[in-house]
């Protein structure tokens, strides 16, 4: 049980370790267009987050998906200038039920790529044959799905705070948090090592 634990606290510390944080940006963006009483559509688009993220990780620990660092490394901030776009260019407008399919599917995509992200660090990390990695990955997992939740709470805190105490409206509120990520990501992008000859 021991093991446990060190995985379920590995996977909170890799969520909340702010020298990682394309995670935590991408869960910002998620999250700012909605409030506490969309919690659980919230919670929906986060399990289906962790879900691509655990999958990909099980795919690359098992050797049956290999995918090259550089490109993921490239992959990673797509996925969230995608997400803040979407934010920039939906702010304000209602988002019908029908869309949470086409969310959904995105968000676990973009799940995948970012477990994918991690994947090579991770396989290190565990030695031994298939089926004793599958508690460890577990354990990740949980640590994961919680720390994205306590991640998710922050964002709805910060979003009651601004929308009732600073009076923004809750337009406001997305554009100038998905402006924020998108002025810490683009930097990022441009100094990629993709664009090197």
């Amino acid at each position: 049980m021991t093991d446990f634990w060190i995985f379920f606290k590995f996977g909170l510390e890799h969520v909340l370790d702010l020298n990682g944080y394309d995670h935590l940006l991408f869960l910002v963006v998620l999250t700012v267009p909605y409030t506490g009483k969309d919690w659980k559509r919230i919670l929906l688009l986060v399990s289906l987050f962790t879900l691509g993220h655990t999958l990909s990780l099980f795919l690359a620990v098992l050797n049956i998906v290999r995918v090259q660092p550089t490109l993921i490394e490239f992959l990673i901030p797509i996925t969230i200038l995608l997400t803040a776009l979407y934010n920039l260019a939906t702010a304000g407008k209602s988002k019908p039920k029908e869309n949470l399919t086409f969310i959904g599917g995105i968000t676990l995509f973009f799940g995948l790529i970012h477990g994918l992200g991690f994947s090579n660090y991770f396989k290190d990390l565990l030695p031994g044959e298939a089926p004793d990695k599958m508690l460890p990955m577990l354990a990740f997992a949980l640590g994961i799905e919680a720390a994205q939740l306590i991640i998710v709470l922050v964002v709805l805190l910060l979003s009651f705070v601004f929308l009732t105490l600073f009076r923004f409206s809750k337009r406001e509120f997305i554009l100038v948090f998905s402006a924020i990520v998108l002025g810490i990501i683009l930097p990022l992008l441009a100094q990629n090592p993709i664009w090197e000859p």
